[in-house]
């Protein structure tokens, strides 16, 4: 005879037990609150903290023959999981955006090869870009920009309600969209280095023409890295507000408006 879960575990763990399963998910794996320098214990007690204000809020979105039906139960625990690690996904592909804009900064100034370990990341990278990485974030949170992910957390819940499938065409036709995005605005970051490098190595190639002799590019090298600082100090503000609002337009699609 099959025993009810109810008659085992009371029904409020198990909503906040899928509550949990789609948070947590989100959670890990949003940017800025998601961080791999965050601790994971902070991330984890950040989770629970967010599911215990949830679940009195989205509780009634879930069916209650889940509390009878264990296969019910375990398809929902996968199904959940699957929609809060595809929604914080999305969202942390923005993020990329400033890795792509610093790459291409670090090649046009010559920094390319000054490669150091990205926390954030996880992996190698270019000094701009983790720097550009640290700072996207410290801009996230300074212009309160995290509180939209976490109505976004409560919002995924009218877009995706619990028990029925994701629609994973319009899912990925969104991540095609956002991967697109994230390289148009990384490129649109770091156009004024574009135009700086191509001036800049035009000029050298001529001067290399006129004076064959004169080793010019050991000579550009030094006057290209400092230029490029120049150039970084003056459009970094611009650059920055640019993510910002592309960061601010993708949250928005999670968002009521």
């Amino acid at each position: 005879m099959q025993v009810a879960l109810n008659d085992i575990l009371p029904a409020d763990i198990l909503t906040c037990s899928l509550v949990f399963s789609r948070v947590g998910a989100m959670v890990m794996t949003l940017p800025a609150i998601g961080e791999a320098i965050i601790p994971p214990r902070a991330r984890l007690m950040l989770a629970l903290a967010l599911t215990m204000v949830m679940v009195p809020v989205v509780a009634a979105t879930y069916p209650a023959a889940m509390a009878t039906n264990p296969t019910m139960l375990t398809g929902m625990i996968a199904s959940e999981s699957i929609t809060g690690l595809a929604i914080g996904l999305m969202l942390r592909m923005v993020l990329s955006a400033v890795q792509v804009a610093g790459n291409v900064i670090a090649t046009q100034t010559g920094l390319a090869f000054a490669q150091t370990f990205d926390a954030s990341q996880g992996t190698q990278s270019a000094l701009v870009s983790m720097f550009l990485s640290l700072l996207a974030i410290t801009l996230i949170f300074a212009m309160e920009l995290h509180h939209l992910l976490i109505v976004g957390i409560k919002h995924s819940y009218v877009l995706f309600p619990p028990g029925k499938l994701p629609p994973t065409g319009d899912m990925m036709k969104l991540a095609v969209e956002t991967v697109s995005g994230l390289f148009t605005t990384g490129v649109q970051m770091a156009a004024p280095f574009i135009v700086f490098g191509l001036v800049l190595y035009g000029a050298a190639g001529v001067l290399s023409r006129m004076m064959p002799q004169l080793q010019i590019f050991f000579l550009a090298m030094p006057l290209n890295i400092l230029a490029g600082f120049v150039v970084l100090g003056l459009s970094l503000s611009t650059m920055m507000l640019w993510f910002l609002d592309a960061f601010s337009a993708q949250a928005q699609l999670f968002v009521p408006h």
